[in-house]
């Protein structure tokens, strides 16, 4: 573990450079992997693993979807794609990757295979941060840790087979068996991480769920289509509004600031642009800031968990759910995307 200079203040990190793979590889070389649910982080981490060498198995409701991608995934059943219940009993490190909703209808299931000396491992904090609401309690001669890709599943396969690592964070909740930080920092480099950098399940669910309702998706919408509408008020045509409110940012500025800094993005751009960026970066943060300080306390408090564990149970959320998603989707700003983004250079 080193310790790495981040804006002035200094926090633990682990590179693949002083952890490498095949140090990884020998910690591990005992253990059987069962990853259990093949929906969102699934795929990509189980098999990041076993083309990483690792020995993975997975544990899946039959008859599913989700059973039929694992098998065209080149799980086979019986060898190395089982029932969610036999997978417990075969794994030494359970890697519980269910849904929030999912982990807490399973857990009895699980729990029951948590054996002395075994791993139980989440990639989001939520089942053991609200453990007294969702009644996920390990039992205490387990290890209980996390290792939180900081990007989808899909991202982290896909990064994967381009060579590169998608960063994570790690924490330990339980060390019963005195080997959780090397289990934990071996899963992390296995996955296919670029760095992993320290946290606890309570931070990581607190800045999860706020980044998830903030700037990674529900402030963006907002603050995108607020832009868009005003535009659109005002006589701008939906092209217009669109290429200025979305496009742009997505497909010229975000690479751009990704790469070199906000800072730089300041200083490289038209002195009118600045001028008029440096003056209203304040007002937007003077507004922003207290809806921001609202989500952070919901979700300290336990209400923003409440809410997804009661919406979640009802047997109608689906289809809430489904048309909620229907109407952001044939919405005319992200219709309008559908037209854009067939004019790309790229799709021509």
């Amino acid at each position: 573990m080193a310790q790495m200079n981040f804006g002035g203040v200094m926090e633990n990190v682990v590179t693949r450079e002083e952890f490498p793979l095949e140090k990884a590889r020998e910690v591990l070389k005992n253990e059987t992997i069962a990853v259990i649910g093949y929906g969102v982080q699934g795929p990509g981490q189980s098999l990041n693993l076993r083309d990483n060498g690792f020995n993975v198995i997975v544990g899946q409701r039959k008859g599913g979807k989700t059973w039929e991608k694992a098998v065209a995934d080149g799980w086979v059943p019986g060898e190395t794609l089982f029932d969610i219940e036999e997978a417990c009993r075969r794994g030494t490190i359970i890697q519980y990757l269910l849904s929030d909703a999912a982990q807490i209808e399973v857990w009895p299931t699980v729990k029951k295979h948590l054996t002395a000396g075994k791993a139980l491992y989440f990639s989001h904090g939520f089942g053991i941060t609200y453990k007294e609401r969702t009644g996920i309690v390990p039992p205490a001669d387990v290890d209980v840790i996390l290792v939180a890709p900081k990007g989808s599943g899909t991202s982290l396969r896909t990064m994967f087979l381009e060579g590169r690592g998608l960063n994570s964070s790690y924490a330990i909740f339980q060390d019963a068996t005195g080997r959780a930080y090397d289990r934990v920092i071996a899963l992390g480099i296995g996955v296919g991480s670029g760095y992993l950098f320290e946290t606890t399940f309570k931070r990581e669910v607190y800045s999860d769920l706020t980044g998830e309702r903030g700037s990674l998706m529900g402030a963006i919408q907002g603050l995108l289509l607020a832009q868009y509408e005003v535009l659109r008020e005002n006589g701008h045509t939906p092209s217009e509004a669109f290429n200025e409110t979305v496009e742009e940012l997505t497909q010229s500025l975000m690479p751009l600031f990704a790469k070199n800094g906000m800072d730089w993005m300041y200083a490289n751009c038209s002195t009118t642009a600045q001028r008029g960026a440096l003056d209203w970066m304040g007002p937007f943060h003077d507004a922003i800031k207290p809806v921001m300080q609202r989500l952070y306390e919901s979700v300290k408090s336990g209400n923003e968990a409440q809410i997804s564990i009661d919406s979640n149970s009802q047997p109608d959320y689906r289809s809430k759910l489904n048309e909620e998603l229907r109407q952001l989707r044939e919405s005319e700003m992200w219709q309008t995307a559908v037209t854009v983004r067939k004019l790309r250079p790229e799709n021509n």
